[in-house]
């Protein structure tokens, strides 16, 4: 495939939370650009006077030797790419993705420090920094330099990253919007002569019959369902038992799953797996997941919910469980039902926005900086972000890259930062999202694609997605940390409350939450609801 039809491919289709008492004060350095300072970012550079783009990017710490995340063969393609022609050095400033806005906040203060370039994944927070001046309206820079960028990402995506009117984000664009899956052992259901259950009634019953008959032989290591105390597994029960808040949309925060009408249901059914056995015992303990992972490898678990790529990865869950329990099958399952929605198999979406790239008011190299976003989404820049090098390290198969079965590690290494590096796309958006689903497979072992595409497949059914106001939810910032963490509490409380005492926990628990932000939170989210519907 030509890089012309390359490019084709892409323009046809395209840890602390911030606070309401971090005040202006916070963004001050952000916002202290003179009109000399922002005349200069607005303009470019010159052709006869090199400058430099500072850019942010996470470090993991996985950079494999000789790398480093500043200097790697990525940051090599860039600079050679798009810095050189345009007389730009590209310096990349590394964050740890686990101090994410943490130290975005300290950078943010800085007009000196801070990146021309800045993410996070959190919309409150880049409301927060819009609302406080820190931000530069790139609208304009928008249909000046990023024409290519625009194309890509298209009206919806850019939305996301727009405030009372104006373009104070570049969002980046989510190239698969599923995201949960869930998984049942069919070897079990097997030894049982039991159908697939295809209802959350009949999972009831299936889970019921894998504790009393105990199909694996396993004791008191028999789960019948893994749980642990994490967003793929509760979210993926609530979220079938809550109903949506406008069409098919959502609350966008997970806090706010309380805030809809079926949550105590979903709490009540928990409830009811915790106190008969059979959901995992100390899934309150397991914020990681690591013992649910564990129990699943080791062949203990029944049936469970997950991030719908996680289990397929080489040498991950899937492939352990089959080489640790001879005989063991697990197949995708849509077991969870919403009579309050037509029996519809609810489950959450991803919004089609990725990361929020922002560039702050003070920086000098505002149009530099879309223009780099711009070179990203023009000609075959982004697949050979994400893919390497055509023919070394991948082939494309109808117009999809694949990784080449021969490819070296050494090349396999070329683009270990890719998805970090590659920040317009959030997975491998290339084309519409069957294209990014076929390419993102493509990525995985081949025994387990076929697999990777029926979950994907049940993870796109009857999806409920985050809904956009356009303009912050104050409480969001203001109470979304505290609100977060009871969430887990009420949880918790809600599962492990005997069943006669269970409304009294629920309501001890919800009361606590309403009245540390949850009560001004559900007023102010109900009046931006009704202002979107005028």
């Amino acid at each position: 495939m030509t890089g012309k039809n390359r490019t084709g491919v892409l323009k046809k289709t395209a840890g602390a939370v911030l606070t309401a008492v971090l005040g202006f004060s916070l963004l001050s350095g952000c916002s202290s650009g003179t009109k000399e300072e922002t005349a200069a970012g607005e303009s470019g550079s010159s052709n006869s006077e090199r400058v430099t783009l500072k850019v942010e990017v996470f470090d993991r710490g996985n950079s494999p030797s000789p790398y480093t995340i500043t200097n790697n063969w990525l940051t090599q393609y860039v600079q050679k790419e798009f810095g050189d022609p345009n007389n730009i050095d590209v310096e990349f400033v590394p964050v740890q993705r686990s101090e994410e806005t943490t130290k975005l906040n300290v950078l943010m203060a800085s007009a000196s420090d801070v990146p021309d370039i800045v993410f996070v994944y959190d919309s409150s927070v880049f409301y927060r920094y819009a609302q406080q001046g820190g931000l530069a309206d790139v609208g304009e820079l928008l249909d000046q330099y990023g024409s290519n960028l625009k194309t890509y990402l298209g009206d919806e995506t850019l939305k996301f990253g727009q405030l009372e009117g104006k373009q104070f984000s570049i969002p980046g664009k989510r190239a698969i919007t599923g995201r949960y899956a869930s998984y049942i052992r069919q070897d079990w259901l097997d030894k049982l002569g039991l159908p697939v259950p295809s209802t959350t009634d009949e999972l009831y019953n299936t889970l019921k019959a894998f504790k009393e008959q105990d199909p694996g032989s396993l004791g008191g290591n028999n789960i019948p369902m893994g749980m642990a105390l994490a967003p793929a597994q509760y979210e993926t029960l609530i979220y079938s038992f809550i109903q949506p808040v406008k069409g098919d949309l959502t609350y966008s925060q997970r806090y706010e799953m309380p805030l809809h009408e079926g949550f105590k249901d979903a709490m009540q059914f928990l409830n009811k797996l915790y106190n008969e056995g059979l959901i995992s015992k100390d899934f309150s303990l397991d914020e990681e997941k690591e013992q649910l992972v564990k129990d699943i490898q080791s062949g203990n678990v029944g049936f469970w919910s997950e991030d719908v790529d996680r289990i397929f990865y080489a040498d991950g869950t899937l492939d352990n469980l089959y080489k640790n329990v001879e005989g063991s099958k697990v197949v995708p399952v849509d077991a969870y039902s919403n009579p309050n929605e037509g029996d519809k198999h609810i489950k959450s979406r991803y919004g089609s926005n990725g990361m929020y790239m922002m560039i702050p008011k003070s920086s000098k190299r505002a149009a530099e900086a879309v223009k780099y976003l711009d070179w990203m989404a023009s000609d075959d820049n982004l697949i050979t972000m994400y893919s390497g090098v055509e023919g070394e390290n991948y082939e494309m198969k109808d117009d999809i890259p694949v990784l080449k079965a021969d490819a070296t590690q050494e090349m396999i290494d070329r683009i270990y930062n890719a998805g970090d590096m590659a920040i317009i796309s959030n997975g491998k958006a290339i084309g519409d999202e069957e294209t990014n689903e076929k390419a993102w497979i493509a990525g995985f072992p081949e025994n387990n694609q076929e697999m990777l595409r029926q979950s994907i497949d049940l993870a796109n059914t009857d999806t409920v997605g985050p809904i956009i106001f356009g303009k912050p939810i104050e409480a969001e910032a203001k109470y979304g940390t505290a609100l977060n963490d009871k969430l887990k509490v009420v949880i918790v409380q809600s599962a492990m409350a005997k069943p006669d005492q269970f409304d009294a926990v629920y309501e001890r628990e919800m009361n606590d939450f309403m009245n540390i932000g949850g009560t001004e939170l559900k007023k102010e989210l109900e009046q931006a609801l009704q202002e979107l519907g005028q």
